[in-house]
């Protein structure tokens, strides 16, 4: 895989492919940028000039003053004291991705870290030493980063291949040593929102590719159905200000055309359910919302998070105590983009309800060769619903969840980081919901003699290269988990 090069900062999808392994580096311009920054932020040390996590304590502790002396350990002790993640660990690629994030945006130069901390960054990322995280605990990002930021200074854990090791051994593995962090560099190194920029990352690479699924799959079911394709007619979708709604409807026009099974059922309705008439609608609308989670995420890449910023130059030392950690936007973005996916896959479930049930599909109930005996698809329609109603309930917006912490001093919390988790819950429930539309409207064509179009046997042709027909012969799971993986790591055919 190509070696990623930060030279001002990344974009989401560089981002995302960091976090599935590929190499990063730091351009020369970054290099720089970072150098003047650490210089300026000794001359902020040097001449006493009060700054923010720098020579004062953080959160409520704000106007506390902290000596030259005891700069170096306040840093070291923010690690110490907000590593309080609990639960099981976020997973190697989203570990990778915050940490992806948290280069790039100590790359923009306002944070004032030195050059060795970014590069020791980047020297785990590229020697696959990843620190384990806790995924819970955090209000917003201090927990997740303080974690990473342990392995730096020899603490913590890392994970190494398959096994779990020492923050120092894993420093030993990437060639490095601990770090004794300098004034600012621990503040910096849990501040920012990097955990939800990151995360967010990862949400959209896989968001991008669902939608795409989504549209292939409903064309599929469609068919199997014996659709009324005159909704997805150019002249009637016009009717309607939507490009999003327009390309979905033009996608199901291609995957249909030319389907002999859509001209034998011709004139049998006046118009379908509309979990199959509204596909353009509510696909439309959720790639509106994963366009505008797309520029949210990509611009606030290109921002600084820090608080305090680093600004001038060394002559002229500066420094902005600001909000720049507050990730609103992020958590804002999320939250729609989770709701859209969300009813995405609510539509695909009722779909599959559709293929599943005789009194509609006019196919053998539940899709079972031999009903009765096979119980087919019967039951994986009940996982579906599960999915769809967790995903009701992730759906919430973290946004909202509010709270109060360090003593009134950070009384309004904004969630990004959570809010980012749970859209990645939810792409991967919807992941599975698709996965199992896949393969039931994959078995309704098993039923289906009239001849499909070329655009949903190519759809059918990739199902079964890696699935067959399903007769009650095994463990149903087991396809449900082959579908959904094709869907998070293939795009459709």
């Amino acid at each position: 895989m190509t070696a990623i090069v930060v030279d001002t900062h990344l974009g989401w999808r560089e981002v995302a492919a960091v976090g599935e392994g590929a190499r990063l580096l730091l351009g020369d311009a970054a290099k720089r940028r970072v150098t003047e920054a650490r210089a300026i932020v000794e001359a902020i040390v040097d001449r006493g000039i009060r700054a923010y996590g720098v020579n004062t304590g953080v959160g409520a502790l704000c106007d506390v003053v902290v000596d030259r002396p005891l700069q170096r350990q306040l840093s070291h002790n923010i690690l110490m004291s907000h590593a309080t993640g609990i639960g099981a660990p976020l997973g190697i690629v989203e570990t990778r991705a915050i940490m992806a994030t948290a280069v790039s945006n100590y790359a923009l130069g306002h944070s004032g870290v030195r050059l060795q901390v970014v590069e020791a960054l980047v020297r785990l990322l590229n020697a696959d030493v990843t620190p384990v995280v806790p995924a819970k605990g955090s209000v917003g990002y201090l927990s997740h980063m303080a974690h990473i930021a342990l392995v730096l200074v020899g603490s913590g854990r890392a994970r190494v291949g398959d096994r779990i090791v020492t923050g120092a051994e894993a420093l030993a593995v990437a060639g490095l040593v601990p770090l004794e962090l300098g004034a600012k560099e621990g503040l910096s190194l849990v501040n920012g929102i990097p955990c939800a920029t990151g995360l967010a990352s990862l949400a959209l690479k896989r968001a991008e590719r669902l939608l795409g699924w989504a549209d292939a799959i409903a064309a599929l079911t469609i068919e199997a159905l014996m659709g009324n394709p005159a909704a997805f007619d150019p002249a009637a979708l016009s009717l309607r200000v939507s490009p999003a709604l327009q390309a979905v409807g033009a996608t199901l026009r291609d995957r249909l055309a030319g389907s002999g099974i859509v001209a034998a059922g011709a004139g049998r309705k006046t118009q379908d359910a509309l979990s199959m008439r509204a596909v353009p609608h509510v696909h439309g609308a959720a790639r509106d919302a994963f366009a505008v989670a797309a520029d949210v995420v990509e611009r606030e890449l290109a921002s600084v998070s820090d608080n305090p910023a680093i600004v001038g130059t060394p002559d002229e030392p500066g420094v902005h105590s600001e909000a720049h950690a507050v990730g609103a936007a992020v958590g804002l973005a999320l939250d729609h983009l989770a709701i859209a996916v969300a009813e995405v896959a609510a539509m695909a479930e009722r779909r599959l309800d559709r293929l599943v049930n005789p009194l509609v599909s006019g196919l053998p109930a539940f899709l079972a060769a031999d009903s009765g005996v096979g119980s087919g698809f019967m039951i994986a329609q009940y996982a579906a619903v599960s999915l769809v109603n967790e995903n009701r309930r992730l759906s919430l917006p973290a946004s909202l969840d509010g709270g109060i912490t360090s003593a009134l001093q950070e009384d309004h919390l904004s969630h990004a980081t959570p809010a980012s988790l749970k859209a990645l819950s939810i792409i991967e429930n919807a992941e599975a919901i698709l996965g199992i539309e896949l393969l039931a409207a994959g078995q309704a064509h098993e039923f289906r003699p009239e001849g499909r179009a070329a655009g949903t046997d190519r759809l059918y042709r990739q199902l079964r290269l890696v699935v067959g027909s399903y007769g009650d012969d095994r463990p149903l799971a087991d396809d449900m988990a082959v579908a959904a993986d094709l869907i998070r790591t293939e795009r459709p055919a």
